[in-house]
């Protein structure tokens, strides 16, 4: 399986990203310049976070209309993966691939820390290797976080089951308090319709070396891969 990690100008966690999928992993990884527009060799499309192109007008509003996010619509068309963190997720939304859009946080304040989320599913490659239910640990680092879209497109994404990972407490309660940023429905990370886009704030690549101390996060693209070596069989 080869992943692509997109580098926007101000992208930061790309070589997070790629650690992990090449470092750890020791799967084929390449960075792909924001002007690229050949993903043919491409199997899973990666958007990182950041702040692509500084992050003006509104997060991801600008990356939207880069080269390689429209080889990523094509890229998704086709089926393949596509995963979107923090400053990604808002990519996604913006360029149509996720319902929603991501807003300034509850408070108004950037939010750096470790957070509770609840896996609500693992039918999909993404989850797989969770328990549904399960709660784990991941890091969170953003100012404009916050989930966000009308009665029916929240009813649609409870109904297809489309809410992937929600915020909560440590015994998966869903708390005011334990929602970081004030994201409808606690939602954290979200996927299309297909199952093959998924969007997520909280950063997996940040929780998955064993030398950090935390690896909740290793086990999504552990899942990933392991999808795809079964198609490949």
């Amino acid at each position: 399986m080869k992943f692509g990690i997109v580098v926007f100008p101000g992208s930061n966690c790309d070589r997070d990203v790629a650690w992990v999928t090449g470092g750890l992993l020791n799967q084929p990884t390449r960075l792909v310049w924001h002007e690229e527009t050949d993903l043919a060799d491409i199997d899973v499309v990666v958007i990182p976070g950041g702040f692509s192109y500084g992050d003006y007008l509104r997060c991801g509003a600008i990356a939207r209309f880069s080269p390689v996010m429209q080889a990523t619509v094509a890229h998704a068309a086709q089926g393949k993966w596509v995963l979107g963190i923090c400053n990604g997720f808002q990519v996604l939304t913006e360029a149509g691939l996720l319902p929603g859009a991501l807003v300034r946080n509850r408070g108004l304040n950037f939010v750096c820390d470790r957070v509770s989320i609840k896996v609500e599913q693992s039918r999909l490659p993404w989850t797989q290797e969770y328990a549904t239910g399960e709660v784990i640990t991941l890091p969170i680092a953003h100012g404009e976080g916050s989930y966000y879209a009308d009665p029916d497109t929240l009813k649609s994404l409870e109904d297809r089951g489309q809410i992937l990972f929600r915020y909560c407490t440590r015994n998966g309660d869903m708390t005011d308090a334990a929602n970081p940023n004030g994201s409808l429905h606690h939602i954290a990370g979200i996927c299309n319709p297909q199952g093959n886009i998924l969007g997520m704030m909280p950063h997996p690549e940040r929780a998955s070396d064993p030398q950090l101390g935390a690896t909740d996060g290793m086990r999504l693209f552990q899942g990933l891969l392991s999808a795809a070596l079964a198609l490949s069989a």
